[in-house]
C-alpha cells in the first residue's frame, strides 16, 4: 500500500466514525509528513508502506488493524 491509499482509506474512515483526519506534508523532515486522525497524530513516509507499518501507524492513531486490506 502507498501512502495516498492510506490516506485515502483513512479519510473514509474518519468520515464514517465522525472523525476528523488532516494530512499535513509540511509538518515533517524529508519526505515524511504528519498525519492527525482525531486527537492522535503519527509521520507516514513516502512511497510504498509495508504491512509492520501500516500496523505501527494505525497503532499509534489508535485504529483497529482491520483497517488494512
Amino acid at each position: 500500500m502507498n501512502r495516498d491509499a492510506l490516506i485515502r482509506d483513512l479519510r473514509a474512515y474518519g468520515r464514517a466514525h465522525g472523525l476528523e483526519v488532516r494530512w499535513e506534508p509540511r509538518q515533517g523532515k524529508g519526505s515524511h509528513g504528519r498525519l492527525t486522525v482525531g486527537a492522535r497524530f503519527t509521520m507516514v513516509p513516502a512511497g510504498q508502506i509495508k504491512r509492520f507499518m501500516l500496523e505501527t501507524i494505525l497503532r499509534q492513531l489508535g485504529l483497529p488493524k482491520d483497517l488494512i486490506r
